[in-house]
């Protein structure tokens, strides 16, 4: 074994350095394994000796990485666990060396798993401890693989070593106590995933749920724990014991009952109550305060107050829903409390019944609830009544019920005991239960309490005390009663009755003496005798039926018992057998009653016939209106009539059945009428009947016959008898087989009969039956009975039957087309019928009087149908009559609407508009009109007078119903007589006929009615229709005339505009009268009606003007078009008069018909010359604006009404008009001396010159083309053009407008050129001026492609002034941002060259032409910039052109060069490397251009101008400027001088600025450097003005240049500066101020350049400079210069400088000295201004130091070097050279400043105390200044080094204390002030020393 292991060891090693050999070693592990647990499952014993020797080779085999031999080692753990029993530790060290295995090599994770958990099985430790759990926690899919395995086997020893650790983790991390580098929340998924997918069996989840509980009641009885972690524990159990609890609802029930007892601890009940707050059902275990006990068992607690805590608790937590609780747990608990002992416990469950009862059933609500009546003690305990109330409000009130009439009967049975009054007082307990149950609703859930509420209450509010019980009783059982018999009357005649007695019963004689004694002997023993009763009931019956006798009235024989006509005791007679009847009917089904009928029918009804007359009665009575008999026949009465009838009918003889069906029985003439009742059990058995008497011969039989066959059809349609029966009787009218004929005809007489000799109600039913049969033998068959009827209304109205009144209405529907022609057969009939038309009564209220029913018959199928128009004309002559005379307003509406339903032939209106016996005379209409106005004098004046009111009065009201008359027939016939009336109306008339203004407008409107009818498309109506003589058209306009009434003039206006299409030149003769008339007037009123008015006449009226024009005569062309101007001049004069809102539509109507094209102009200008004679004058001055501003926006809306193309039309008549007019009124003269010249007499005259003033035409001028371009720009007008589809949809109607445009602006501009020296020059040039505005607004709506012919053409056009304003336009175009398509831009391209013409072109001294030069040039400008750049080639003529007008010899106008200029920029730019061949001619005229300073100064534009052109040639071609670069450069630096005295704002200064960086910036050195040397030479002479803007361009220069451009540069520059740098020492003489700025100039160039230097390049340099100015032949000036330079350099460098400057220490000390006149007299420069040089060089030397001081941070000062500069610089305290003012500001600004400086630089205390020393010494000076200068600087340095001062002060206070008392005031005061500052730097106080 130990050979087998070491060698599965040693080969795993050997073959470790072999990565992939694994495979080959397989052989080897799988014999290891093999043999190994082979060995170990054969021995019995295995010694601790073989476990130990085979654990080393275990550890190694876990540990490996190899699959295989950790796959062995597993097998073998789980032998060696199978057969030996291991210590604790060794088990726990096995297990967490297995666990950490699956976490570091995460594979055969399922094997190592299994492993372990054979291992737990078999070895069952304690516990692994803390330390494996994490690492297990943390394999990959544990939870998964688990699964797996535990599908298969039993996991649960693993399982129980990883739950408590789960769950004390899970607390842990909570607590954040958890293991670092763990995430939290795996060990709450991995509880909550063995929850979900594993089983938990052997008591886990017992153990899980322990726990939980255990350690949640631990972690939280901790003192001082966090709330925060506390909740969030609460938050982290929460899912956990509600997923345990639905996987294992039983498990947490058992474990909490289990540590419910063991909980005392007030603390731990609540954590207890907490906790079981988290699960769903753990509320039943939920401590309930007080009682320290759960629910559960507190709701079984032997207590009652317990229990009612227990329920109350319940209810909260129904109410807040907090708790979860098992709802069955609730119900059971609400349910067993219901029935607790305690009333109290039962009050407070009822009311969590009633919270709880949606989930209870209505079956156990109904029966728990029910069960607490029984229970209930009210007598007892009166709590039970609160009980009660509840428990009856959640029964009844509830929807409990509701739909379950089964549970509502078992509820009423339950309660009904309790609704019983049993006690007097209302205080009771029971009493008010019954009270409130009486109220509660319980009363509508079963009919038979219906209506008890009410009872109640009015019993408790009537009855005194004491007495209540026995009436609230008494009233209960009546109602009781009455609801049980309302509800099903279980009718006592049901009862049978015993045989014995149906003997009795027939016998006349009284009631047996044997029926008296049983019946007192059942009642003496108090038995049950309803059937004794009955048969009591009978025998009285059957006493009664014997006893009943006919009155002697009653008639024996007749065919009918007709109620009507009985005398009284006859209907009772007849109203007792109906009741009888109906009694013994009732019980019909019982044998006795049926003997009783047979009795009946012996004793009253013995003889068939009188049988049937009284069933007969029986059968129709049922639909008397009148009810003679005082008594009601049911329906179900009748049916049985008819059942029993045909029962008898059946059982009848033939003879006897041919008897019934004949003439003398009523039988078959009630079943007839009863086959039409609306009940369809009444037809079946009355059809029934009619078959009985079927094959009967009779004179009935053809009815009968046709009938029957169809019983299915009458029984189903009520309506189906009335149509047989006409079927039937329509043959009468066919005359055809005249046998048939003449039976039918006999059968309807015989019918028609019946309904005259029966009773009223009879005769109603059966005319409805026969309804459909009309003819006129049935109208003459029922003339008498009308004639009868009407005489009996108007003798005795009040005795007539209701029935009777319906039968004459039925009779009169007999009077239709059918029966029309007996009116003129039979004049009798016209009369009756006449007769009804004046019966005005009114019978019954509901019921229509006889005359409106009768009317109404007079129908347009009945008036056609009578032929003789006699008749006709009567009836139209009553219904005239009838009119005028009836007072009725219904009668007079129903006669207007028969007159208009009726078609009439207008003759015969003719003749009732007639006056009484002026039949005749009136024919003479239709003479000549001369013989009628003679007439009119005649005759008429009589016929007034003798034409009385009454006349006129009908009159009226025949023409008003002829308004509506729409089937009138030849209505022409009317017109003569309409306008004879029309004259009377005109006549004047006596006083008493009043105001004939009505009638005119009715005949008016009736004409107007008739000319329509006549021609309803309102065209030409032929002669022999109307004759035109006979229509007076001079009449109506008379009547216009005469008339005030604006209705008059309206119906006129109208009739006028139909009549002008009809007779057009009848109109026309009177149309301007008419319009005149209409604009004084109509326009004027502010009513619909009046507009309507207007509108119409316009439409009819002015359309026969424009007809009239053929087009074939120029003549009647113009002559149409003057009557237009004057009517539309009449529509503007009124405008002011008609209101604002009807104006623009009264216009608009006018114009539209005329037709806007043509007419829309003449409006316009007619509109203006009203504003300019009328509105202009009336307005006040201030006023005029507005109101033009209202009158223009009000005519633009006007226009925009139209369509875009007529108001484009309308502007081009305008400006041909304005074109014809003359261009200013002549001077008056005579009229024969100027005739009219042939085109004023073409000219339609709209505006009439002669009749305006010259400034009136100017004004209307210039007003027509201010409102053309305000209306092209107006909103509404684009709308309009947008709408109508945009430029597109004017179809070349904008290219004539703009002609039309131009052609006016050259007739204008002509005008301007003519009037330029007169007064009215500028009104021309105003108006030109608005003639260019409406062209831009024309060119606003110009689709470009329009557009750019359009301006070409201008461009060509004769006047300067044209053309330019094309150019305008074109500029304007092009400056709109648009994207062009490409064939736009080729349009665009091909002006260029009509534009270089124009630029070409040239007239001397022609200012004009040379501003269009300038245009043109501008608008090439913008060509170019706009599409060169894709479209070079069409420019390059265009840049030829302005470089030779730019060319000096050209001497061209300054504007045109400077837009030439402008061209050449542009084009330069755009065209590129194109633009090159004209560089030679370009640049030579530029620079020549820009050397004339004069000129430039002269025009900003044009030095702009200049500018922008080299700006863009430089910016376009820096490459190919190098042999103009000098010119250039001398010219940008000639003009800095110029710009920059217009200001540095100033857009010369601003472009020059930039053409300096655009030089700077885009010329490579190679190029610019040279041109910059060759300059220097120019630039010396003027080097005041020019060093500056030189130097500045080549400091830009090398701030862009690039560091190889630099390096190969640099020795070029710095020859260059080294030259530059010589400037001071050649103007050694000059303004040292002026030398200096030009010199700063030259440094800040230099410097710029040394900033690009790195250290190697700048340290030559910088000697050389250094050499330079040091050498011994160098002018001494040179000093002053490179000082000033290395000043220059230390403030750009700061402490770089520091590097260079070592080498001029020397330099400076000696300077220092040699400048120091307290030193040497000798004079430093050889100059005569050597003392402000010598100041010059001192402040350079000083200011220098200063910063190599200030930004020395490499220790510079060294010891030597301050030594060296000490001495010369405290010297210079002395040096007062330059004179007092200029040693103060040197001491001041320089020399303090660089000492304190280098106090601070030294940063040596040795090197401060010589220092401050020479300082002191100084002040004993013998100069105050001198003592003054050194005080400063003591102070300076105090200030400098602060505390370190205080080293120094010893020495200092001595020489203080002698300047206290200085002979010099200021020094003594300067003392004192430094000792006071240095008190306060040092923070010490001196004055001690002192």
């Amino acid at each position: 074994m130990d050979f087998i292991c070491s060698l599965v060891t040693k080969s795993v090693k050997v073959f470790a350095e072999y990565p992939g050999s694994s495979a080959q070693l397989r052989v080897l592990l799988t014999f290891y394994a093999s043999t190994i647990v082979s060995a170990l499952v054969t021995a019995e014993n295995i010694s601790d000796n073989i476990v130990a020797k085979l654990f080393p080779y275990v550890q190694k085999g876990l540990k490996s990485s190899l699959p295989d031999y950790r796959a062995a080692t597993y097998m073998i753990i789980c032998q060696i666990s199978v057969k030996v029993t291991m210590e604790d530790t060794v088990v726990n060290s096995l297990a967490s060396q297995i666990i950490k295995t699956l976490t570091k090599t995460p594979s055969l994770i399922k094997e190592g798993l299994g492993c372990l958990i054979v291992l737990l099985q078999r070895q069952k430790p304690e516990s692994l401890g803390k330390k494996p759990f994490p690492h297990l926690c943390n394999v990959p899919d544990l939870i998964t693989i688990l699964h797996g395995i535990s599908e298969t086997y039993d996991i649960s020893p693993l399982l129980r070593y990883m739950l408590p650790h789960l769950v004390v983790s899970i607390i842990n991390h909570v607590t954040g106590e958890e293991t670092e580098g763990m995430d939290g929340q795996i060990y709450r998924k991995h509880l909550e995933a063995i929850l979900t997918h594993i089983s938990l069996k052997n008591n886990l989840d017992h153990l899980l749920a322990s726990l939980l509980f255990e350690e949640y009641i631990s972690y939280n009885s901790q003192e001082e724990i966090d709330p925060n972690k506390a909740s969030l524990l609460n938050e982290q159990f929460l899912p956990l014991i509600r997923l345990l609890e639905s996987k294992y609802p039983r498990t947490l029930d058992i474990v909490l009952e289990e540590h419910l007892k063991q909980i005392t601890d007030l603390k731990k009940q609540e954590l207890f109550h907490q906790f079981i707050s988290l699960s769903t059902s753990g509320g039943k275990y939920q401590f309930v305060a007080d009682s320290n006990t759960s629910l559960m068992l507190s709701l079984n607690h032997p207590l009652a107050p317990v229990r009612l805590l227990a329920v109350n608790h319940l209810k909260n937590i129904m109410k807040t829903s907090k708790e979860s609780i098992d709802e069955s747990f609730i119900k059971e608990a609400i349910l067993t409390r219901l029935g607790d002992d305690s009333i109290d416990v039962v009050l407070s469950a009822i009311s969590a019944f009633e919270i709880f009862k949606s989930h209870f059933s209505p079956e156990v609500t109904v029966s728990n609830l029910l069960n607490l009546f029984q229970r209930a003690e009210l007598s007892k305990n009166r709590a039970w009544y609160e009980v009660l109330e509840v428990a009856a409000d959640i029964l009844i009130k509830e929807e409990t019920l509701s739909g379950n009439d089964e549970l509502a009967n078992q509820v009423v049975v339950h309660l009904l005991p309790f609704m019983v009054i049993d006690s007097d007082d209302l205080e009771s307990a029971e009493t008010k239960l019954a009270i409130y149950l009486s109220k509660s609703g319980i009363c509508s859930l079963h009919p038979v309490l219906r209506g008890w509420k009410a009872a109640l209450e009015n019993v408790i509010k009537s009855t005194k005390s004491g007495k209540l019980i026995g009436i609230a009783n008494q009233k209960m059982i009546e109602l009781l009663a009455d609801n049980i018999n309302s509800g099903d009357p279980s009718s006592v005649l049901k009862l049978e009755v015993p045989p014995e007695w149906h003997a009795e019963l027939v016998l006349d004689r009284g009631v047996p003496v044997q029926l008296w004694a049983h019946y007192i002997q059942q009642v003496r023993t108090a038995q049950r005798i309803a059937v004794e009763d009955s048969v009591l009931l009978l025998f009285s019956l059957k006493n009664f039926i014997h006893a009943l006798k006919a009155p002697k009235s009653f008639p024996k024989g007749g065919v009918w018992w007709n109620p009507d006509r009985l005398e009284e005791d006859g209907r009772d007679y007849l109203r007792l057998l109906v009741g009888l009847f109906e009694i013994m009917l009732s019980g019909a089904d019982s044998t006795h009653f049926r003997v009783l009928m047979k009795l009946f029918m012996k004793v009253h009804l013995e003889d068939v016939s009188q049988l049937f007359k009284f069933l007969s009665v029986v059968w129709t009575y049922g639909s008397s209106l009148s009810n003679p008999l005082s008594c009601h026949v049911k329906t179900a009465l009748q049916t049985q009539a008819l059942y029993m009838g045909c029962a008898v009918l059946a059982s009848q003889k033939p003879q006897s059945k041919a008897q019934l069906a004949s003439m003398s029985s009523p039988v078959v003439a009630s079943l007839l009428l009863n086959l039409g009742s609306p009940i369809k059990e009444v037809r079946r058995a009355a059809v029934h009947c009619l078959q009985g008497l079927g094959g009967v011969a009779s004179q009935f039989h053809l009815v009968i016959e046709h009938v029957t066959p169809k019983a299915e059809e009458v029984t189903s349609d009520a309506s189906y008898v009335i149509q047989d029966l006409a079927t039937l009787f329509e043959e009468l009218q066919r005359e055809k087989k005249l046998k048939t004929h003449q039976k039918l005809s006999e059968t309807l007489k015989n019918l028609l009969y019946c309904v005259s000799s029966c009773p009223s109600y009879v005769a109603k039913d059966l005319l409805k039956v026969l309804q459909g049969v009309n003819s006129e033998m049935v109208l003459a068959q029922l003339l008498p009975m009308a004639e009868q009827l009407l005489e009996k209304i108007h003798k005795e109205p009040s005795a007539v039957l209701k029935d009777e009144a319906t039968v004459l209405h039925l009779i009169l529907g007999k009077y239709n087309e059918c029966s029309a022609s007996l009116l003129h057969k039979d004049p009798k009939s016209l009369d009756i019928f006449i007769k009804a038309v004046h019966t005005t009564e009114e019978l019954f209220t509901g019921m229509p009087s006889v005359q409106l029913t009768a009317l109404e018959k007079i129908t347009k199928p009945f008036f056609a149908a009578i032929s003789d128009e006699k008749v006709q004309q009567k009836l139209l002559c009553t219904l005239f009559d009838l009119l005028v005379n009836c007072k009725n307003s219904h009668c007079a509406q129903t006669v207007s609407s028969v007159f208009k339903g009726i078609s009439v032939n207008a003759e015969q209106v003719r003749i009732e508009l007639e006056p009484p016996d002026k039949t005749k005379s009136l024919g003479t209409i239709q003479q000549t009109r001369r013989q009628k106005m003679q007439q009119k004098k005649s005759q008429d004046l009589e016929s007034v007078q003798d034409v009385g009111g009454s006349y006129w009065q009908r009159v009226t009201l025949i023409l008003e119903l002829l308004q509506h008359k729409k089937k009138l027939k030849n209505p022409q016939i009317l017109i003569p007589t309409l306008f004879n009336l029309l004259s009377r109306c005109l006549e004047p008339l006596p006083l008493e006929q009043g105001n004939m203004e009505y009638t005119k407008q009715l005949i008016l409107s009736c004409l107007l009615n008739i000319c329509q009818k006549l021609s309803p498309d309102g065209g030409k109506i032929p002669k022999d229709v109307l004759d035109e003589e006979k229509f007076n058209v001079e009449l109506i306009v008379q009547c216009i005339r005469v008339s005030e009434m604006p209705q008059t003039h309206h119906h006129a206006l109208l009739l006028l505009g139909t009549v002008a299409g009809i007779f057009p030149d009848k109109v026309l003769h009177n149309i301007m009268s008419i319009f005149t008339f209409m604009g004084a007037n109509v326009m004027r009123l502010d009513d619909t009606y009046s507009f309507q008015v207007i509108n119409k006449t316009v439409k009819m009226v002015i359309p026969a003007l424009i007809q009239s024009d053929g087009g074939d005569s120029v003549e009647v062309t113009r002559n149409v078009e003057a009557i237009v101007v004057k009517i539309m001049g009449v529509f503007v004069d009124a405008l002011p008069h008609v209101p604002e809102h009807r104006r623009l539509p009264v216009l608009v109507q006018l114009v539209d018909t005329l037709g806007a094209a043509r007419f829309l102009w003449v409006l316009l200008v007619l509109l203006f010359e009203q504003y300019i004679t009328k509105t202009a004058l009336a307005a006040a001055c201030g006023e005029k604006d507005a109101m033009l501003e209202a009158d223009t926006e009000f005519w633009i809306s006007v226009c925009c009404e139209f369509s875009v193309q007529e108001q484009i039309q309308s502007l081009m008549n305008i400006l041909q008009y304005l074109l014809r007019l003359p261009e200013e009124k002549e001077e008056t003269v005579p009229k024969a001396a100027s005739p009219p010249s042939a085109t004023a007499g073409e000219m339609l005259q709209v505006f009439n010159v002669d009749a305006h003033t010259g400034k009136q035409l100017r004004h209307l001028k210039f007003l027509s083309v201010s409102f053309m371009a305000q209306l092209l720009a107006s909103s509404h007008f684009i709308r309009k053009v947008v709408e109508s589809g945009g430029p597109q949809a004017l179809k070349g109607l904008e290219q004539s407008l703009l002609e039309a445009v131009l052609s006016y602006i050259n007739a204008v501009a002509q005008s301007v050129e003519k009037n330029a020296d007169k007064l009215t020059g500028k009104f021309w040039r105003a108006l030109l001026s608005k003639a260019y505005d409406m062209l831009d607004k024309v060119n606003a709506l110009l689709p470009t492609e329009t557009f750019i012919p359009v301006i070409r053409g201008l461009l060509g056009n004769p006047l300067p002034s044209v053309r330019r304003k094309a150019m305008d336009l074109l500029n304007n175009k092009l400056q709109q941002k648009a994207s062009w398509k490409k064939k736009t831009v080729y349009h665009f391209l091909k002006l260029v060259p009509v534009l270089l013409a124009v630029v070409q072109r040239r007239k001397k001294g022609s200012e004009e032409q040379a501003v269009n030069r300038q245009t043109a040039l501008y608008t090439l400008k913008l060509l170019c910039k706009n599409f060169g750049a894709e479209n070079p080639e069409p420019f390059i003529p265009v840049l030829n052109t302005a470089v030779r007008l730019v060319a000096p010899e050209k001497k061209d106008e300054k504007n045109v060069v400077g837009s030439a200029l402008l061209c050449v920029a542009e084009a330069a730019s755009t065209l590129g490397p194109r633009a090159v061949p004209q560089l030679p001619s370009l640049m030579p005229s530029l620079l020549t251009t820009m050397k004339n300073t004069s000129e430039l100064v002269s025009g900003d534009v044009y030095l702009l101008s200049a500018l922008a052109a080299l700006q863009k040639v430089v910016e376009t071609l820096p490459h190919f400027l190098s042999p103009y670069l000098e010119g250039v450069l001398a010219q940008v630096i000639h003009l800095e001088k110029i710009t920059s005295e217009m200001g540095a704002a100033s857009q010369a200064n601003v472009r020059l600025t930039s053409l300096k960086k655009t030089l700077a910036t885009t010329l490579s050195p190679r190029v610019l450097l040279p041109a910059i040397n060759k300059t220097y030479k120019h630039t010396q002479k003027d080097w005041r003005n020019h060093m500056g803007p030189f130097m500045s361009i080549l400091q830009e220069h090398i701030g862009v240049m690039k560091k190889e451009e630099l390096t190969s540069h640099q020795s070029q520059l710095t020859t260059f500066f080294l030259e530059a740098l010589d400037f001071r020492a050649q103007h050694p003489e000059n303004d040292l101020e002026e030398v200096g700025k030009t010199e700063s100039h030259i440094i800040d160039c230099l410097v710029a350049m040394v900033v690009k230097l790195s250290e190697v390049t700048f340290r030559p340099l910088f000697f050389k400079l250094f050499d330079w100015a040091k050498t011994e032949d160098a002018p001494k000036d040179r000093l002053l210069t490179f000082y000033n330079l290395a000043d220059c350099i230390a403030a750009k460098l700061k402490g770089l400088f520091t590097l260079f400057a070592g080498h001029l220490v020397k330099p400076f000390a000696d300077t220092l000295n040699q400048v120091n006149i307290s030193k040497t007299d000798e004079a430093f420069f050889d100059s005569e201004n050597d003392p402000e040089k010598c100041c010059l060089l001192l402040q350079f030397i000083l200011s220098c130091l200063h910063k190599i001081f200030l930004f020395d941070t490499q220790h510079f000062l060294s010891k030597e070097r301050a030594e060296a500069l000490m001495m010369p610089l405290v010297d210079q305290l002395e040096n007062r050279l330059g004179g007092e003012e200029r040693f103060q500001e040197r001491v001041t600004k320089h020399l303090v400043p660089c000492i304190a400086q280098f106090s601070v630089a030294m940063a040596d205390d040795s090197l401060w105390k010589p220092l401050n020393y020479q300082v002191l010494l100084k002040t004993r000076d013998s100069s105050p200044k001198v003592r003054f200068a050194a005080l400063i600087t003591v102070l300076a340095l105090a200030e400098t080094l602060k505390e370190n001062y205080i080293v120094l002060l010893p020495e200092s206070i001595p020489f203080l204390a002698e300047l206290m008392e200085d002979e010099c005031e200021e020094v003594e005061h300067q003392c004192q002030r430094t000792v006071q500052q240095l008190e306060a730097v040092l923070g010490e106080p001196l004055q001690s020393y002192f």
